[in-house]
């Protein structure tokens, strides 16, 4: 009976325990500001963006009628010879296809070069744009600190928020903090 009262008692601290820390979390957590922004509404309220989208616009339709003239070039090459195969010989054959492998060689590495992973879009969107998203960024930190926020959502993309009050969007804070004035 002793051995039954005392696992009583000690299941009894355990719920009283664990109540305690749910309270305690609860309590932490009612105590912590949230707030959200949205990155898509800010970026579009910065001129230099902008003024950079358009730039990496302009250099990307330049770059794609590059490679749709190399395109469009190796097509006729490809349908000329495929005309002209049954009067060539063996010998020019192979050197039409030579050329023509060559040249889709081309256009592929030609393609890589502007348009991969390390390619030039790439490289010029990070010069023209990581430097304001980084700008963003810092400035939210820097609200996020002052206002004592634990976390901050960005509402662009993504992040579904059925409802959100206006009152905690910083997104105009941020938007001050990198020195533009809204209307």
């Amino acid at each position: 009976m002793l051995k039954f009262e005392q696992q009583k008692t000690h299941n009894m601290k355990r719920i009283l325990l664990t109540l305690s820390v749910i309270v305690l979390f609860m309590s932490v957590s009612y105590a912590q500001k949230y707030a959200y922004v949205n990155t898509e509404y800010i970026l579009e309220n910065i001129p230099a963006y902008q003024a950079a989208q358009e730039q990496l616009d302009n250099l990307s339709m330049q770059y794609q009628r590059e490679l749709e003239g190399i395109q469009a070039e190796l097509e006729k090459m490809y349908n000329d010879f495929r005309a002209e195969s049954v009067l060539l010989s063996d010998e020019m054959k192979r050197r039409r296809e030579d050329v023509i492998v060559t040249k889709e060689k081309e256009f592929r590495s030609l393609q890589q070069r502007y348009f991969g992973r390390e390619g030039e879009l790439f490289q010029r969107r990070q010069s023209l744009v990581k430097p304001i998203q980084d700008d963003i960024f810092n400035a939210i930190q820097e609200i996020a600190a002052a206002g004592n926020y634990a976390v901050i959502f960005d509402a662009a993309g993504g992040v579904n928020m059925i409802y959100t009050d206006p009152r905690y969007n910083l997104s105009d804070q941020v938007l001050e903090k990198l020195g533009y004035k809204l209307n």
